[in-house]
């Protein structure tokens, strides 16, 4: 009926009539056809002729109007509601000098865009809400999809895999609450794949063409063409990329387009909303407990980012065990605190009560009775008791469980995720913008035997000189934070000293609240906002600094910020640790002898049952603080700066404006998104490693923060970010060295922590050579541990001001007292217990690797199920490819036979009529 109608409109073919067989046709369409407004040029042209039918262009400009609000909420497509949009450029009007040179480069951009096949459509400014922004959507058509397709190698299915899935645990029908449904774990089924080719589209499972290539894979191959296409020549060098475009401002942004609105479902006839699924199933918090759906989140962000996801997830299950080990030995702790003879004694009365102590600090401290430390000492039992061997050496252990088990865990992804024979990604080796635009030099590559840009070393050497001295400087200017915070300590452990002293009303506080435990709390407080300033400065330095080394390629752009990053915030965030664990308490001297820093401070004196309470507090506060403010940044920072951007940019509702507005403006999340949620994960493994015989709820703190955090990460690049560009990776890159090396360095700081930082050595000494209890071995200890010195021998501008009627005081050391012919030299107790802690570290660490390599040595980098699901899928894979052109030859053949015999009729024909002529 409809050709009908429209031939009958076209029987007139007179120019005059064109109009109305536009507006038959308009009319006649069913709804199915007409779901999708006119193009304003036609909008233009519907409404501009003919003046007498002026009703009908009043009711068609209605209609047309509300047929774009209709739409403008959530299409994901190109006027004609048929093509899909894979990318999409912005730009703004620029009334600067440059707007013309500017106009023409995105000209010849677009034009050279057409030429590589894809197709584009122009949203006018006057189309978007705040009127000045032009919106250029992208279409990759089938034609180009297949091309690039097969330029970078992309896997396609070939046939449904017949090898069985993985055999689950006896028991795993307890983890039925952690799991999620089978449609979003594993959304597609499992394929065996092979790169794509063009001329072998029969091979490919190709159901509909418009879904056979994920969203990722599209936009993938978009920002390919993109970051490949070039827009003109410029003094004699022929300039491309969209990044050098985005750099000069000539486009505003680029990104690819969300499936859709994240808070509910798409409506047919677009596509599965996997943005929404995602973020129900992934995304919320009330899903804390629930396993990570990544195989969509591999089809929606990519490898790279889904990767990441992988890790952090694996990362936190690890913990999990390491968490619940620790939080063991602080019960261990807990329980068995009242029954610690070490706090038993200081708290005593007629023991720690009787014990004068020497003062602290000079003139303004006084003598102080060793009871006063009774709280501090029964927290300090907590966390330095006997399992704190047992854990130090279990984490030596977990974490070489760990990196080998994440081994298996990327190889299984690997596999599952098609990158066993993954190359680097073309894009990270891609000549930087940057770069091209600072050289003047060409040289031909080795490999592509075509002219590059280069840069003589001669060039970059002051520029690398430059860095070099910018991270020295800033990492001396981190010392000198450090050595100010001590300083600080000092000075202020002094007044609190004295006025405590002073103030009667502060009796009842001193109990638990004693000058050292004021001190190490304000300063560590104070050391984490100075650490915080610090990193904020030296991201800006150090990004700064990179670009101007000109790094090459992306790759070695990322590697040289690495290493900056990785090298400032070990030293911002572990200085602090280092000091207390390993030089506080170390260098003091003895009463009369002090040490003094810069000759007017006297150096710190650690607590009488040893420094660890306060490495405690120090990493507690460091590792909580910067957990609780990074997952607010993260979850705050984005929201607002999305609200204000919408606020004052329009008066509508996110609702009400078009899809490519909505991701237009959302915060980018950026080429370094993933650099910096790496660096975060590395520094708090580094907590968590580094000193956790200090502290063993680091784990629990960590594994609480993790899960926080996925949900965190989740949330903000569903709902607050742009979608990224998808882009391939095989593992974490050199986060992975950077782990191991850590690993390696935790086994020597925790061995040093247990034997310098920890009571448990000197302890142990006592024990076994020094007891004269058989029935209470530990019996005596605290006064064992304390020298005697003669007040007398205290030079005057050190000793307090009042005199007292004891002549002694005690301090911690194993010197000889005032009345020995050494007095004040180190006893022979000293020269035992340093044997005993040496002797302890290096067993420990023996043990500790030797445990490494042979765990290294017997879990294989992948599992042997994983080599044959491998090894199964390539023998399919060269079967199915054999069978197909086996079958594609048979078929040529005989095609070739048919022709030939009829060639052959028809020559047996001619000859037969030329006899009959003749």
């Amino acid at each position: 009926m409809l050709i009908v109608l429209f031939i009958s409109c076209f029987q007139n073919s007179s120019a005059q009539h064109h109009l109305g067989i536009m507006r038959c046709c308009f009319i006649l369409s069913p709804p199915c056809y007409r779901q999708q407004p006119l193009s304003s040029r036609e909008t233009s042209f519907l409404i501009g002729e003919e003046p007498s039918a002026k009703r009908f262009n009043l009711f068609l400009r209605r209609r047309l109007m509300f047929k774009k609000d209709e739409q403008s909420k959530d299409s994901i497509f190109f006027r004609d509601g048929i093509r899909q949009i894979d990318f999409v450029l912005s730009y703004v009007d620029d009334m600067k000098k440059e707007a013309d040179f500017k106009a023409e480069r995105r000209k010849e951009f677009e034009q050279n865009l057409r030429k590589t096949g894809l197709e584009l459509e122009v949203e006018d400014k006057r189309n978007s809400e705040d009127g000045r922004t032009y919106f250029v959507k992208i279409h990759a058509p089938w034609e180009v999809l297949v091309t690039y397709a097969e330029v970078l190698g992309i896997k396609m299915p070939i046939q449904e895999s017949d090898i069985p899935p993985a055999e689950t645990f006896p028991f795993s029908y307890m983890l039925g609450p952690l799991k999620l449904p089978k449609n979003v774990r594993h959304p597609r089924p499992e394929y065996f794949t092979a790169q794509f080719t063009r001329h072998r589209q029969e091979l490919f499972l190709i159901e509909d063409e418009s879904s056979f290539f994920p969203s990722s894979s599209r936009n993938r191959i978009v920002y390919y063409i993109l970051s490949r296409c070039p827009f003109g020549v410029e003094d004699g060098k022929k300039k491309f990329g969209i990044e050098r475009l985005l750099t000069s401002n000539t486009y505003s942004s680029a990104y690819p387009l969300h499936d859709g609105q994240y808070w509910k479902p798409s409506e047919p006839p677009n596509p599965v909303n996997e943005r929404y699924v995602l973020c129900q199933n992934w995304a919320r918090f009330s899903y804390f407990y629930k396993e990570q759906p990544l195989d969509l989140v591999r089809n929606y962000f990519g490898e790279k980012i889904a990767m990441y996801f992988v890790f952090l997830g694996f990362y936190t299950e690890m913990l999990s065990f390491a968490a619940i080990v620790g939080l063991a030995c602080f019960i261990y702790g807990l329980l068995s605190m009242d029954g610690n003879s070490s706090s038993t004694e200081i708290c005593d009365p007629m023991i720690g009560g009787q014990i004068i102590m020497c003062p602290l600090c000079d003139l303004v401290c006084d003598y102080w009775r060793l009871n006063t430390t009774c709280l501090a000492s029964k927290i300090s039992y907590l966390f330095d008791n006997e399992s704190t061997v047992f854990f130090a050496i279990f984490m030596g252990i977990w974490v070489t469980l760990f990196l080998e088990f994440w081994k298996q865990r990327q190889a299984r992804m690997e596999y599952e995720w098609d990158l066993v024979d993954f190359e680097e990604e073309q894009q990270q080796l891609q000549l930087r913008p940057e770069f091209e635009a600072m050289c003047k030099h060409r040289k031909m590559n080795a490999v592509t035997k075509e002219m590059e840009p280069y840069m003589p070393l001669c060039s970059r050497l002051p520029w690398y000189f430059l860095s070099g001295a910018t991270v020295t400087l800033w990492m001396a200017l981190v010392i000198a934070c450090m050595v100010a915070v001590i300083v600080y300590r000092l000075s202020v452990f002094a007044t609190f000293a004295s006025f405590m002293e002073s103030e009667a009303s502060l009796k009842h506080v001193k109990s638990f609240l004693t000058p050292q435990i004021t001190t190490s709390l304000t300063g560590s407080c104070l050391n984490f906002i100075i650490i915080l300033i610090l990193n904020f400065f030296y991201e800006k330095i150090s990004a700064w600094i990179t670009k101007m080394e000109i790094p090459r390629t992306y790759q070695e752009y990322e590697s040289s910020l690495t290493l900056k990053m990785f090298l400032f915030q070990f030293v911002n965030f572990y200085s602090s640790c280092f000091y207390v664990a390993f030089f506080k308490g170390k260098f003091v001297g003895y009463p009369g002898k002090y040490t003094y820093i810069f000759n007017v401070w006297r150096s710190e004196e650690c607590d009488p049952g040893g420094c660890l309470i306060e490495l405690t507090t120090q990493l507690t506060i460091i590792m909580t603080g910067k957990q609780i403010f990074g997952n607010i940044k993260e979850a705050i920072y984005p929201m607002v700066l999305n609200w204000w951007r919408r606020r004052k940019a329009r008066t509508n509702s996110e609702k009400l404006y078009s899809r490519w507005e909505q991701d237009h403006d959302l915060e980018t999340f950026g080429s370094l998104g993933l650099f910096y949620e790496y660096l975060e994960t590395v520094i708090q493994f580094g907590f968590v490693t580094l000193f956790v015989a200090s502290f063993p709820l680091a784990p629990l703190l960590a594994l609480l923060n993790n899960i926080i955090e996925i949900r965190v990460d989740a949330w903000k690049l569903t709902t607050q970010y742009r979608r990224p560009v998808a882009a391939k990776a095989h593992s974490i890159g050199v986060w992975q060295d950077i782990l191991y090396g850590m690993t390696v360095l935790s086994v020597a700081t925790n061995a040093f922590i247990v034997a310098f930082t920890s009571d448990i050595i000197p302890r142990l000494v006592y024990y076994y050579a020094y007891s004269k209890d058989a029935t209470e071995p530990m019996k005596g200890y605290v006064n064992d541990s304390l020298s005697t010195f003669l007040i007398a021998d205290f030079p005057n501008h050190t000793a307090p001001w009042e005199k007292r009627d004891f002549t002694t005081c005690r301090y911690r050391d194993y010197r000889y007292p005032p009345d020995h012919e050494q007095k004040y030299f180190h006893n022979m107790q000293y020269w035992h217990v340093l044997a005993a802690k040496m002797t302890f570290i290096i067993v420990m660490e023996h043990v500790v690797f030797l445990v490494k390599f042979l765990l290294a040595w017997m879990i294989p980098d992948v599992p042997k199920d994983v080599l044959d699901r491998i090894k199964r899928e390539k023998l399919m894979t060269i079967k199915i490819l054999h069978d197909f052109e086996l079958n594609k030859l048979k078929e040529n053949l005989r095609i070739n036979s048919s022709e030939l015999a009829k060639q052959v009729i028809i020559q047996e024909n001619k000859v037969q009529l030329a006899k009959s002529a003749v």
